[in-house]
């Protein structure tokens, strides 16, 4: 293969005699998102390099040899980390912890070192940086847009202790008080919600359609069938509407800051 997985697909589609828009055209995907592939700004998910596979007759080439990072993440959610760099407006649902981009360096620590089998330290480390990487998509002031639905078992949970959750809280109030982010709670009393199988998270993309990714233990899955979106956003938007208001949930965690922060 070339140098470059972008320059073996460019060169791959000259071979073929198409421009980047026929590509686009038969593949079912925009001009765009070629045009990066090709710079290298992008790696095609799995479905796009099948069909690019198909269209250009090269076996399962481009899918065998997508990009694969240094990042230490699960096998299951390296094509959704990949996607998460590249989405304009990012929502997520937790169940059970803070969502990854959302978490401080020692709230995600003790998230990563509870785990079993127990990692070394140099593991956790390293898990810990591919953390903390993710959340640099936060720097952008703008985008992407991250809105965040938390079932109230997160923020209730003492992960790591009262002082890690009085500064992992406190992170959140800041990002919601700065317009970054905004953080809806699902209080206990609703009872049963729609979204009480796992978490999950929806990308949406300048070029491309939205995708969803649903974790479970031990297992994760990424869904680009638009009716499986569908029926996960429908879940979403109708859990959210139960949800507390914005500034409800704020006060909500202002308070929860407060109250860990006092622990003795």
């Amino acid at each position: 293969m070339g140098t470059n997985y972008g320059d073996w697909l460019k060169e791959q589609r000259e071979v073929a005699g198409l421009t980047q828009q026929q590509l686009a055209e038969a593949a079912v995907m925009t001009r765009t998102h070629i045009a990066h592939i090709e710079a290298g700004r992008r790696v095609p998910s799995r479905e796009d390099a099948r069909r690019l596979d198909n269209v250009l007759n090269t076996g399962n080439v481009l899918s065998r040899f997508l990009p694969q990072g240094e990042a230490a993440v699960a096998d299951y959610f390296e094509a959704a980390r990949l996607l998460e760099q590249q989405a304009v407006m990012i929502r997520e649902f937790a169940l059970s912890f803070v969502p990854g981009i959302l978490q401080t360096e020692r709230y995600a620590r003790a998230v990563l070192s509870t785990s079993f089998p127990p990692v070394s330290e140099e593991e956790c480390d390293r898990l810990v940086v591919t953390r903390l990487e993710r959340a640099k998509v936060l720097d952008d002031p703008v985008t992407p847009v991250v809105w965040a639905l938390l079932d109230e078992a997160v923020l209730l949970r003492a992960v790591g202790g009262p002082e890690i959750m009085a500064e992992q809280v406190a992170h959140l109030v800041g990002l919601v008080e700065s317009g970054r982010v905004r953080v809806h709670v699902l209080p206990f009393e609703l009872g049963c919600h729609p979204l009480m199988d796992g978490m999950v998270t929806f990308m949406e993309f300048e070029d491309q359609p939205p995708v969803a990714y649903s974790e479970g233990m031990r297992m994760g899955m990424l869904h680009d069938s638009p009716s499986v979106v569908r029926e996960l956003q429908g879940r979403y938007d109708f859990a959210l509407s139960d949800g507390l208001p914005l500034k409800e949930s704020l006060a909500l965690l202002r308070a929860l800051a407060k109250d860990y922060g006092h622990h003795d």
